[in-house]
């Protein structure tokens, strides 16, 4: 196995990564990365099988667990009751609760929301040049998961700003400053739903959380600080890759002149799932190993670590035709943005819904949109998405 050196914060690399990843993958379907000290894959078939096999999972094995210091204790609080750091069965009664609130049904029903926000947003964009990120892809899924959990509306910049800081711990050459913001973003966005949670359970509406309350299996509910962690799960990890996917995708359709009729109603599936396989927002996703176990002829031992690279995955020229080129035309075929497996990301369909109905309102209102400069990536690692999208209409 090699081992190669790259900076996820190097300037050219936050730039565009994919190069680093093409250099990877010449080195086999396994290779080290020195900067994380870590075994790392970008191989399709790889991520794919480790995704589904059960050897692997999220949650630390009891002989790694590390000492929590004690002013990160409030944010691991928080994380403890995750299902997205959990396995079974705590992890399976878990989801299985949420999934009972967070319906289809319920989700499909957001779809004249979404639209009737795109285009308010759509007509209050100002003349000249702004920012797209701003005045689009962050205010639409924040305000729609403030919607969704029953959250009032005029918290959504509150809302915005906790769940910036808290990404902020997964995020490449994190610093003590960052670790201190993302606490007392915890603490704020603690504080706040747990009288929030209180006062739906004494006046239920039709909202999320009143769903999440009445969630039983089998007799057993949501506890208060599961359903806490589930709110501000459903809202980080839905709005924060929301954010990214629109600005990465606007920015892709404007550079490429992608035709109108790629947004079209028979069209626009295939558009999104090439601009969610092409540009991810994840960039990469960690899984440990529970047991000895052979993959592609790499062994892992029981307590390995393994980063799964799920943009190298989607351009994998061994699963995609032509992977470096954007193609909306391009049959739709499973991608790994979203995960696999067991933890598949279960606010995937909501991404889908407002990436399908905001996008095509976007260029139907503004034809003539375009960029006013070349779009710059923030420094965000493991996130990949823009520091701003400065355009015209």
């Amino acid at each position: 196995m090699q081992t190669l050196t790259q900076s996820p914060t190097d300037p050219a690399f936050v730039q565009n990564p994919y190069p680093f990843y093409e250099r990877a993958r010449a080195a086999g379907p396994f290779f080290h990365w020195q900067d994380y000290s870590l075994v790392c894959t970008g191989n399709a078939a790889a991520v794919n099988a480790i995704f589904r096999d059960r050897r692997f999972g999220r949650e630390v094995p009891p002989e790694k667990q590390q000492p929590i210091p004690p002013h990160l204790a409030p944010f691991y609080a928080v994380e403890a009751h995750s299902m997205l750091e959990l396995e079974p069965p705590r992890h399976t009664r878990l989801r299985n609760l949420v999934l009972r609130a967070f319906t289809s049904r319920r989700i499909a029903g957001l779809g004249p929301e979404i639209a009737a926000l795109a285009h308010e947003l759509g007509d209050a964009f100002p003349e000249g040049e702004f920012d797209l990120l701003q005045a689009f892809a962050q205010p639409l899924p924040v305000r729609i998961i403030a919607r969704l959990l029953g959250v009032p509306e005029a918290m959504a910049p509150d809302l915005l700003r906790w769940s910036n800081a808290m990404v902020g711990m997964y995020m490449a050459g994190r610093t003590r400053e960052m670790e201190d913001r993302a606490v007392a973003a915890t603490v704020d966005f603690v504080a706040f739903l747990r009288g929030y949670v209180e006062q739906r359970r004494a006046r239920p509406a039709d909202d999320l959380i009143t769903q999440l309350i009445a969630a039983e299996m089998e007799g057993e509910k949501l506890t208060t600080d599961e359903l806490i962690t589930t709110c501000i799960l459903l809202l980080n990890a839905g709005h924060e890759a929301t954010v990214h996917t629109i600005g990465n995708g606007v920015k892709v359709l404007l550079e490429t002149g992608t035709p109108a009729s790629a947004l079209g109603p028979d069209a626009v599936e295939g558009t999104v799932e090439e601009i969610l396989r092409f540009d991810p927002a994840l960039h990469m996703f960690t899984r440990w190993a529970y047991e000895d176990v052979e993959v592609m002829g790499h062994t892992f031992r029981r307590g390995d670590q393994v980063g799964l690279l799920l943009a190298a995955a989607n351009r994998d020229p061994g699963a995609w035709d032509s992977p470096d080129r954007f193609l909306p035309a391009r049959p739709v075929r499973p991608h790994v943005s979203f995960g696999a497996g067991l933890h598949f990301c279960v606010g995937a369909p909501l991404a889908r819904l407002e990436l399908q109905i905001a996008l095509p309102i976007l260029f139907a209102r503004h034809p003539g949109l375009r960029l006013t400069g070349k779009p710059e990536y923030a420094d965000v690692y493991h996130f990949h998405g823009l520091r701003a999208l400065r355009v015209r209409r």
